[in-house]
């Protein structure tokens, strides 16, 4: 009955308000959210065409290697995104001083938490779901698990947009934000297995890969394509599932106490 009584005092309104206004921001200026990352994507497909053509060999048990590439790029363009919406809203919500708008309705820390991470899987899952239609005819790209494409683009883009989140939050101005996506966000998605298989590293890199969450979230996605990983894949659901758990309660507590946002 407390469980009932809470849901009935959510601020859905509130909720869906962000949401639209997460949305409607991105959407306002399409070309550089929308059509420019599916062009990125579009650009490493066509180098990596150009560069190996016919001798691009296989990649995890005799998949062509352009089929076993292509869903680890649209993953990575997909993560890339959900962080870059989140984190540039809190970014230019405390540069521009309107983030207030935001804090002073009454809306729980976890409405808002809701709000600003339901926008940036919003963004992250359209990327991806244009980048596999224009990307499909040429590539001949299969779809063995479905199910696998679902639950790993929803955990692996609320996992970037939490960490847009925490990082926007820490972040004092725009070169705080470009140092996390420099030195956490692409080092551990270009060390994530978006362009090879873990299994031709040596023990000591594998282990180390292992530790990356982002190896699980390319896996996984990739997995629903081919429908092979190099992990199981209830090691990579659990392990997502419990860094968007960390990553949920830290940006909460944040929220919670006003940090760097309420100064």
């Amino acid at each position: 009955m407390q469980k009932i009584k809470n849901l009935e005092k959510t601020n859905w309104i509130g909720i869906q308000t962000i949401v639209q206004k997460e949305v409607g921001r991105f959407l306002n200026v399409y070309l550089q959210t929308i059509v420019a990352p599916i062009v990125t994507t579009l650009l490493y497909y066509i180098i990596f065409t150009l560069a190996f053509g016919q001798n691009a060999g296989r990649g995890i048990e005799n998949v062509p290697y352009m089929q076993f590439l292509v869903p680890g790029l649209i993953m990575m363009g997909m993560a890339q995104n959900a962080f870059a919406n989140t984190s540039s809203s809190i970014v230019i919500g405390k540069v521009q001083g309107n983030i207030i708008d935001v804090l002073m309705p009454p809306l729980a820390p976890w409405e808002i938490l809701t709000g600003y991470v339901t926008g940036g899987v919003l963004r992250g899952m359209m990327i991806g779901t244009i980048a596999v239609i224009i990307l499909t005819p040429f590539v001949g790209l299969p779809i063995e698990k479905p199910l696998n494409l679902i639950i790993f683009g929803l955990l692996g883009t609320g996992m970037l947009s939490l960490l847009g989140i925490v990082g926007g939050i820490w972040s004092d101005k725009f070169d705080h934000i470009a140092a996390v996506t420099n030195f956490v966000v692409m080092p551990l998605t270009f060390l994530s297995g978006t362009f090879y298989t873990v299994e031709r590293l040596t023990p000591f890199w594998q282990d180390l890969a292992h530790l990356n969450p982002f190896f699980y979230m390319i896996d996984g996605f990739r997995s629903g394509f081919i429908g092979i990983a190099d992990m199981p894949m209830s090691y990579g659901i659990v392990t997502l599932l419990i860094v968007d758990i960390l990553l949920w309660t830290m940006a909460l507590v944040m929220l919670r106490k006003g940090y760097k946002i309420k100064s």
